[in-house]
C-alpha cells in the first residue's frame, strides 16, 4: 500500500487515510492511565530484592514453603499395602491407571505374589476404538447442525483424546475384560500418545468428511452406518499397528511367594517360590476369576460448591462408548466425602479420586499441601479465591486421577492422606504423595467408592432424576494428565 500511494496521488485520486485519534473510550488503557501506572510505582528495596531473585531463579523454588516440606514425616495410621508403582509415561491415561490400580491390591493379596500389573494398553486399544466409533456416531447424529454449533465444535475438539472418567474404566472392563501386562505389554505409542492421537484424529476427520459428503448427496442413515463401519476397519488396523492386537484368549501363569494348598502337578518348585499355571482365559473370564468385583456397586461422589448440594447430577457427553450411561454423581459436602473415604481405606479398599494437581503440588517432594507455594508473600499479593469461585471462573476442575491408599488419623480425624500416583517411582516419594487434609478440602473434587460405605440417605439421592450439566461444564471432559 505504501508503494501504491504516490502512484494514486499522481493520478489525482483522492484517498482517505485513517488518522489515529486520541479518543477516550471507557474501559481502555488510555495514555493517561498508563502514565499514572508508571508514576505510581517506584521499585523500593523489597521489590528490588524480589526482582533480582525472581529473574534469576525458578518461581516455585523461591515460593516453596520450607515449613511444610520439613514437617512431612511420612507416617500414616493406616496404609493399604501396594507394590510397584505404575507409570503412564507421556500419555493422558491417569484415569485408566487409577482404575486398574484400585483393583491391583486384591489380586496381589489373593495370589500372594510379589507384584502384578494389569495391561493398560489393552484397555487403551478398546478405548480408542470405542471413542472413534462414538465420534463418527456423533458426526452422523449432528450432521444437520450448524458448523458453529457448540456441541459440534466440542465433539470435534475432543475427537479421540486420552482423557477419561471412572465410568470409562468400568464400561471398558464390563465389555472387554482385562489382561495382565505381560499379555499385552506397553508400546512406544501407548506410552507416548501425542503423535498417534494426531494421526488418528486426522484419519477420523477424513472419514467424517466422507460421511458428510454421503449425507449431502442423499445418503440415508443405513448407508451412513455402513460407511462408518468401513471407516472403523481402518481405525482398527491403525490401532493394531500402534498398540498390537488385543488377545481373544491367553495362557497365564504366575509366581507365588508362599506355599499354597491344592494340586501341585502344574507347579514347578523354584527356591522359595512356586510357578503356578493358572490356566487359559478370555479377558472377561480373567477379570471374573481374579478380580470379580461388581463395578456397578461403585458410586461417584463429587464436591462442587458452585452447585446445590445433596443433588444428583450428570455430565452430558461424559462417555467413551456409544450407548453408555454418562458420568453421574451426587454433590456432597467435602467433610461427608472424607468420612466415606476414610471408611473405605479402613476396610482396606483403595479409592479412585480426582483432583486439580496444577496447584500446590510438588513432584519433587511428593507433597500436596495448601499454600505449598507461597506466592502471596513472594509477590506481595492477595491471591485468595474460594473453591466455589474457582469452579465458576473455570480454574477449579480436576485434571488428574489417582488412588487413595492410606490415611493418618489423629483423634479420629484425618490430617493427611497417602496417594498412589501413576507417574513412575522416580517422582514423588518413590511414586507416592502425601496429601494434606486442607489440600483435600481445596482441590479434591471426586471420589469413587463402594456403595457399602455410603450412607443410605446419600444412596437415595441416586434414585432421583439427575440434573444434566452441559458437556462444556468444567471437568465434564474427564481427566487427562
Amino acid at each position: 500500500m505504501k508503494r501504491m500511494l504516490p502512484i494514486l496521488l499522481s493520478y489525482g485520486l483522492q484517498m482517505t487515510v485513517p488518522v489515529v485519534a486520541q479518543i477516550s473510550v471507557e474501559g481502555t488503557l488510555s495514555p493517561s492511565l498508563l502514565q499514572s501506572f508508571r508514576e505510581g510505582y517506584e521499585m523500593k528495596q523489597d521489590d528490588l530484592a524480589r526482582h533480582n531473585a525472581i529473574t534469576n531463579n525458578p518461581i516455585n523454588s523461591l515460593a516453596l514453603n520450607r515449613a511444610i516440606v520439613a514437617g512431612a514425616d511420612g507416617f500414616f495410621s493406616h496404609k493399604i499395602k501396594i507394590k510397584a508403582i505404575t507409570n503412564q509415561k507421556s500419555s493422558g491415561r491417569c484415569w485408566m491407571f487409577a482404575g486398574l490400580n484400585t483393583m491391583r491390591p486384591k489380586v496381589i493379596r489373593d495370589l500372594k505374589v510379589e507384584e502384578f500389573e494389569f495391561s493398560t494398553s489393552y484397555l487403551q486399544f478398546w478405548d480408542k476404538l470405542e471413542k472413534s466409533n462414538l465420534y463418527l456416531e456423533d458426526i452422523i447424529a449432528l450432521r444437520q447442525v450448524d458448523r458453529l454449533d457448540r456441541e459440534w465444535l466440542l465433539v470435534n475438539e475432543w475427537n479421540t483424546g486420552d482423557g477419561g472418567w471412572w465410568n470409562y474404566v468400568t464400561g471398558l472392563i464390563e465389555k472387554y475384560g482385562v489382561v495382565p501386562a505381560s499379555v499385552m505389554p506397553e508400546t512406544h505409542s501407548s506410552e507416548n500418545t501425542r503423535t498417534m492421537n494426531v494421526v488418528l484424529g486426522r484419519l477420523l476427520r477424513t472419514e467424517a468428511v466422507a460421511l458428510m459428503k454421503l449425507h449431502h448427496s442423499g445418503g440415508n442413515l443405513k448407508q451412513l452406518r455402513e460407511e462408518k463401519e468401513k471407516s472403523l476397519r481402518k481405525v482398527y488396523r491403525f490401532l493394531v499397528l500402534n498398540l498390537g492386537r488385543p488377545p481373544v484368549d491367553f495362557e497365564w501363569r504366575y509366581q507365588s511367594s508362599k506355599d499354597s494348598e491344592g494340586d501341585q502337578k502344574d507347579s514347578v518348585q523354584t527356591a522359595n517360590e512356586k510357578l503356578i499355571k493358572a490356566g487359559r482365559f478370555t479377558p472377561k473370564a480373567f477379570y471374573e476369576t481374579f478380580v470379580g468385583v461388581d463395578l456397578k456397586e461403585f458410586v461417584c461422589l463429587q464436591h462442587d460448591p458452585s452447585q446445590a448440594l445433596d443433588r444428583h447430577y450428570r455430565f452430558a457427553r461424559a462417555a467413551n462408548m456409544a450407548g453408555q450411561e454418562e458420568m453421574n454423581f451426587v454433590n456432597l459436602k467435602i467433610d461427608t466425602i472424607k468420612q466415606i473415604a476414610q471408611k473405605s481405606i479402613l476396610a482396606n479398599e483403595p479409592l479412585w479420586f480426582a483432583a486439580n494437581v496444577s496447584v500446590d503440588q510438588s513432584s519433587e517432594h511428593g507433597l500436596m499441601a495448601h499454600k505449598l507455594y507461597d506466592y502471596e508473600n513472594l509477590f506481595g499479593l492477595n491471591l485468595e479465591i474460594s473453591k466455589r469461585d474457582r469452579s465458576i471462573f473455570g480454574v477449579g476442575a480436576s485434571n488428574h486421577a489417582m488412588v487413595l491408599t492410606g490415611v493418618d488419623l489423629q483423634d479420629g480425624k484425618p490430617t493427611k492422606w497417602l496417594v498412589e500416583n501413576s507417574w513412575g517411582s522416580d517422582k514423588g516419594n518413590q511414586g507416592t504423595w502425601t496429601l494434606y487434609d486442607r489440600w483435600f478440602d481445596e482441590y479434591v473434587t471426586t471420589v469413587i467408592v463402594h456403595q457399602s460405605h455410603v450412607p443410605a440417605e446419600v444412596m437415595a439421592i441416586y434414585k432421583t432424576e439427575a440434573e444434566v450439566l452441559p458437556a462444556w461444564y468444567p471437568g465434564a471432559g474427564g481427566m487427562d494428565r
